[in-house]
């Protein structure tokens, strides 16, 4: 360690007499010697190549040759080699984070036509140019509200993603904002429950579609409700649903916010991922984050500027609408290729195959002894069934038979023991699906 160290024995006395202590032992004497270093005395530098086999061997050890089933808000979807291929050139590469003023043309463009792409999935008027991910989104989408609206209650529906509204809770523990949680009624959105909580004090109600439980609904009728009682409407959205789905927009919906995962990007043990926002045109300027803008030059040539920017950074600390909205550039780069490699009849027919290759899989699954739907309610491509056993330990069992065969929902639901989500993408093959229905068949 001795050859890392610049501070010579004398630099280091003379540090320690001056903030008062004998020796760098008494320095750290705070610290219980319990959570102490054991020893500094760190074993000789291996060769690059027997680090390489080392860190392969532990990769090895993840279970990556599992076919996967799991959803619950992040997707195994495919992802186009030109993906890839356009995010990763040199070009993107800037000594400035792709928000600032400095911002090339070329950044500026690409997080303006992510904006649009939001737009045009959403049926929303404005995007922003992108969030950290799904949570943070609908948190910021909740200050919006309550800042719009001057009120500081939010009526939520429980079908809305655990780690959202633990997201929500966690974020907002000292900021006064009262959650009202609306128990779902078979899997669904209650409509007498929201009925019955949404009042004059409410700032918003939050809603998720496809929610939690992958049930499809359509939510004009509780938007209509909130409007009413002067409150807004915030739904969270699963991106390729919207290739088939109804969207926020035409709902009526004030606020549409999502998880952008499925847009082009790995899965990977939680990030970097990405968070998706867009509204109406009269609550842009409660966005937060920063829009990117088009315009001309005094010679008339086609431009982009940031038109807003929000953040405490660009404003007086006050004024600002967030401290944490620090967009995902890439990531946004990422869903702006994936958007326009799919287009609008690409993303359509990326929609179909999901929702019927679900729709075979329910039909598989149900022929099951024991196994049987657990709401009959519309669902896209995920949807949850009852075991006749704990579904946490088939989950485990599945895994030796090489399948992530879903999620156990008694982990996010009281109740719910025997409860298991199921996710089917494109990358799902008729073969896995059915060799992964023979499987459960067996564990059971």
């Amino acid at each position: 360690m001795s050859g890392y160290v610049p501070h010579t024995p004398d630099d280091i006395r003379e540090m320690l007499e001056a903030v008062g202590v004998a020796s760098i032992e008494d320095l750290f004497s705070v610290i219980p010697p319990a959570l102490r270093p054991r020893s500094f005395n760190l074993p000789e530098g291996k060769t690059e190549f027997e680090v390489t086999e080392y860190l392969a061997r532990l990769a090895r050890k993840n279970a990556t040759h599992l076919v996967n089933f799991v959803g619950g808000g992040f997707y195994d979807h495919f992802i186009p080699a030109a993906v890839d291929a356009i995010a990763s050139r040199a070009e993107w590469v800037t000594s400035y984070t792709p928000y600032q003023p400095e911002c090339s043309q070329g950044w500026l463009q690409a997080l303006y036509e992510y904006q649009t792409f939001i737009c045009e999935l959403t049926g929303m008027d404005v995007a922003n140019a992108s969030l950290y991910d799904g949570g943070t989104a609908l948190y910021e989408a909740s200050l919006m509200a309550i800042r719009a609206t001057g009120r500081n209650r939010i009526v939520m529906d429980s079908g809305v993603n655990l780690i959202y509204r633990t997201m929500l809770r966690t974020y907002t523990s000292n900021l006064s904002i009262e959650f009202v949680e609306v128990p779902v009624e078979g899997m669904r959105t209650s409509r007498d429950g929201f009925f019955s909580k949404i009042d004059d004090r409410t700032a918003a109600v939050i809603l998720q579609n496809p929610n939690f439980f992958g049930t499809v609904d359509d939510h004009t009728d509780i938007v209509e409700e909130a409007h009413r009682r002067g409150a807004l409407a915030i739904q969270s959205v699963y991106p390729v649903a919207l290739g088939m789905v109804k969207s926020p927009g035409e709902m009526g919906a004030d606020i549409a916010t999502g998880e952008g995962q499925s847009l082009g990007i790995p899965l990977s043990f939680g990030g970097p991922y990405l968070g998706f926002m867009a509204c109406r045109q009269e609550l842009v300027r409660q966005m937060p984050g920063r829009i990117a803008g088009a315009t001309v030059d005094r010679e008339g040539r086609r431009g982009f500027v940031l038109t807003l920017q929000t953040r405490e950074q660009h404003i007086r600390r006050e004024k600002a609408t967030s401290n944490i909205c620090s967009n995902e550039s890439l990531c946004a780069l990422r869903a702006a290729v994936f958007c326009a490699l799919m287009g609008a009849r690409g993303f359509a027919e990326l929609a179909q195959v999901n929702y019927h290759k679900a729709e075979f899989a329910k039909r598989v699954l149900t022929s099951i002894a024991g196994v049987s739907l657990a709401c009959d309610a519309p669902t896209f491509n995920e949807f949850a069934v009852r075991l006749p056993r704990n579904a946490d330990e088939v989950v485990y069992r599945m895994f030796d038979r090489t399948f992530a065969c879903g999620f156990p929902l008694g982990r996010f639901y009281r109740g719910m023991d025997n409860f298991l989500l199921v996710a089917v993408t494109e990358k799902r093959t008729r073969e896995e699906i059915l060799t992964m229905a023979s499987a459960l068949e067996a564990v059971l």
